[in-house]
């Protein structure tokens, strides 16, 4: 009897350790899948993060490289605009040293002209250098050329030169221009020979 007892409660024994058994595998197995989420949940917000990190990157490039973009347009409208303002220059000063050599003929002319104010009007000769005096002044006017107005101006270095200062003949023609030596002149506003003159004090 006492044998018997004993291999009944190693069953009932052997029972509830079955029973205890189970239970202790639905946890483990629970705790498994608790750990796999959380590691899945890790891997998932670490893709996130390295997606969100990337846009970053790339908004970063495409804000320098739209960056580089305005630059490089901004240097070239300038290069643009130099190079048009370069051109318009040289039409209008292109033939400045074919004018500027010219000019020492004018002076002749008028010096010739000068020279024959006391000979009649109907001179042929008179009338020839007349002719071709005013086809010379008609030619640099064609090509944008003007006389400096010196004479009772006041002196003004970016359009005359002093040659010598005299007393002034009349007192409002103190510090201005008395005489003029050579004429000057103009090329678009710009200065191909600046007037000698002298200056009253």
């Amino acid at each position: 009897m006492e044998g018997k007892k004993i291999d009944i409660e190693t069953e009932e024994n052997r029972e509830e350790v079955k029973i205890e058994t189970p239970n202790t595998e639905e946890t483990n197995s629970s705790e498994k899948e608790k750990s796999s989420e959380d590691k899945s949940g890790k891997k998932k917000k670490s893709k996130k993060d390295k997606r969100e990190a990337k846009i970053e990157e790339l908004n970063e490039k495409l804000q320098e490289i739209q960056d580089k973009h305005l630059r490089l347009q901004a240097e070239f409208d300038n290069f643009r605009r130099r190079t048009i303002k370069e051109k318009v220059d040289l039409i209008k000063s292109g033939g400045e040293s074919v004018l500027v050599n010219i000019l020492p003929v004018i002076d002749d002319f008028e010096r010739a002209l000068d020279s024959l104010k006391n000979v009649p009007d109907d001179d042929a000769g008179k009338q020839g250098t007349t002719l071709i005096y005013n086809k010379f002044e008609e030619f640099l006017k064609q090509n944008s050329v003007k006389e400096i107005n010196a004479l009772h101006q006041d002196f003004d270095v970016d359009l005359h030169e002093a040659l010598t200062k005299i007393p002034a003949p009349k007192k409002k023609l103190k510090g201005k221009v008395v005489d003029v030596i050579q004429k000057g002149y103009l090329l678009n506003e710009k200065v191909i020979r600046f007037a000698k003159v002298v200056i009253g004090e």
